[in-house]
């Protein structure tokens, strides 16, 4: 049977199974697959009750939950087309999003957004509401679904039916809808599967939204393939809370996360310089020791640092993980290096959207996080004349919805999908070099790559977010987050990290902001890739004065 929604089904032999953990009610709660499928039953039948037919559209704007699963599964058993949305998304993209992918249904958290919907939006689809007072057009949810539901159906369907509508989050410029089949995220579980091992008594704890293909895949279908539980955490900012509570063993999440919580390490090891000279010390051995590096006296110093110092650290991330997939942006390496070196096994992975969303990734037992890893089982990649990782394969998506225009700039006849990402492949590992669309051309000729050496000047903590800018000009200018103001400081901190570049990718001046660039102001995508458009907009003056006058400023 080729249907996502086999994924939930195959738990009808052990109904029992628990399959999700979820904050409800003030306290935790489990779920079982006869709940899960119990639940898809009852949207079933409203769908069936409101004669949608396989190829309709339902958009989902709903946080990571229960109920995100199970109207997931519904929608795919019964050969609907899931258009998942971001809950944090603008109200103006969001109606872009609806009306073109031309959804029957969407279905909210709440009313929070429905004001704003209603007025970008001329027509309307029919609203459903999960929770709260729902005034009208909108229907509450509990009005719309029966109490009961038949049995939960998974139609046997064409493999290349298409699945899902995927908007990318999209740093420049509209998002385009990403056409992926039932065979297309299935080939890229199984392949997932061969490279990543689930063990029983895994949980899994899911951070990153649904709406992102990432976490979509690597942390719903792939643990539901697998039968291991996942527990929904509450948001970001209680995150701490519930790793210490739920003890995960696996997390997926976009590199940002692990920032920010080495971040507060090294916040909290300033107060004492013995305490960060340990630290620093542990972190250094173990990556030696991951390296097959260290001598007999460096590993036995580290087997008495380890419980000491990394011990304690990695029980903020509940004690128990094992694995951490990292993946949606690139890993800076001292992130890498930080929490190899004390013990816990971090894994960079690469993909897009248009993939389904994995391509390549490290193995548990052959970690190199200078790169993102080998291919996938049965993906094939080569890079072209000037750079371009292309890639081919089963998870490749159909192309662009109503778009062929742009579906035909990235994927030829042959089936290669260009990725538009700069690559070197030294011994069958993928190392990212940046992106074509995003190359700075000096006005001297010279070529930059803005991220490679963004995630170098990131390598230094005095950085909080960058974005180099320079096209057309005859030097680089850096816009940087960060709470230091002497920009002859962050002049030779950011090139002291651009020593190995070219001699021409040096920063020459610094606009430093104390405030963050967050997705609320438009300058991140939900998976806080910097939008650089926007973020070149906001501080265009600025910019435009430091060239200008050619003088420093902060």
């Amino acid at each position: 049977m080729v249907n996502l929604a086999g994924l939930l089904e195959q738990h009808c032999a052990n109904p029992q199974v628990i399959l999700y953990r979820q904050y409800a009610d003030n306290t935790w709660r489990d779920f079982s697959a006869h709940e899960v499928m119990a639940l898809a039953a009852r949207w079933q039948q409203s769908f069936r009750a409101a004669d949608y037919e396989p190829g309709d559209r339902i958009a989902l704007c709903l946080k990571n939950s229960v109920n995100w699963v199970a109207i997931d599964q519904a929608a795919l058993g019964l050969g609907l087309v899931v258009v998942p949305l971001y809950a944090d998304d603008n109200p103006e993209n969001l109606a872009w999003c609806l009306a073109d992918s031309g959804a029957r249904l969407l279905v909210l958290e709440n009313t929070r957004l429905l004001d704003a919907l209603i007025r970008a939006m001329p027509t309307l689809p029919t609203i459903i509401c999960l929770h709260g007072d729902v005034p009208a057009p909108a229907i509450p949810a509990c009005r719309w679904l029966p109490e009961n539901g038949s049995a939960f159906k998974v139609q046997d369907l064409d493999e290349n039916l298409l699945a899902t509508l995927v908007y990318t989050s999209g740093t420049t410029g509209r998002p385009k809808g990403v056409m992926l089949s039932h065979r297309n995220i299935l080939s890229n579980v199984a392949a997932a599967l061969e490279v990543v091992s689930l063990h029983p008594g895994d949980l899994l704890i899911s951070v990153l939204p649904l709406s992102h293909m990432f976490e979509r895949t690597c942390g719903y279908y792939v643990p539901l393939k697998a039968g291991v539980p996942v527990a929904y955490a509450r948001s970001i900012n209680q995150l701490a809370e519930d790793l210490a509570f739920l003890k995960p063993t696996v997390m997926v999440a976009v590199p940002r996360v692990f920032q920010r919580f080495l971040a507060r390490i090294e916040q909290a090891l300033t107060a004492s310089p013995l305490k960060r000279a340990l630290f620093s010390l542990t972190v250094a051995l173990g990556w030696r020791k991951f390296e097959r590096r260290s001598g007999k006296v460096e590993q036995a110093l580290f087997q008495l640092l380890q419980p000491l110092v990394a011990g304690p650290v990695l029980n903020r991330l509940g004690g128990r993980m094992r694995l951490a997939v990292v993946g949606g942006a690139p890993l800076e390496l001292r992130v890498a290096q930080s929490f190899i070196g004390l013990g816990l096994n971090m894994l960079q992975g690469y993909g897009l959207t248009e993939a389904s969303p994995i391509v390549a990734g490290n193995r548990e037992y052959d970690n190199d996080p200078i790169t993102v890893g080998a291919p996938l089982p049965g993906v094939e990649v080569r890079v072209n004349d000037v750079g371009e990782l292309l890639v081919r394969g089963p998870s490749v998506m159909l192309g662009y919805w109503h778009n062929p225009e742009a579906s035909a700039e990235v994927l030829d006849a042959d089936g290669w999908l260009n990725t538009g990402d700069l690559v070197e492949i030294p011994a069958d590992k993928i190392i990212i070099k940046g992106r074509t669309k995003d190359i700075l051309v000096l006005s001297n000729g010279e070529k930059v790559s803005p991220q490679d050496a963004e995630m170098a000047i990131l390598d230094d903590p005095l950085f909080e977010q960058v974005m180099l800018v320079g096209e057309g000009r005859a030097y680089l200018v850096l816009l940087a987050v960060t709470q230091e103001s002497d920009e002859r400081t962050l002049i030779k901190h950011a090139n002291a990290r651009l020593k190995s570049f070219s001699r021409w990718v040096r920063v020459r001046r610094v606009i430093a902001l104390p405030e963050p660039w967050t997705l609320a102001e438009g300058l991140l995508t939900p998976t806080l890739k910097v939008k650089r458009n926007a973020v070149h907009e906001k501080y265009r003056e600025r910019i435009e004065s430091v060239y200008r006058k050619g003088i420093k400023t902060v």
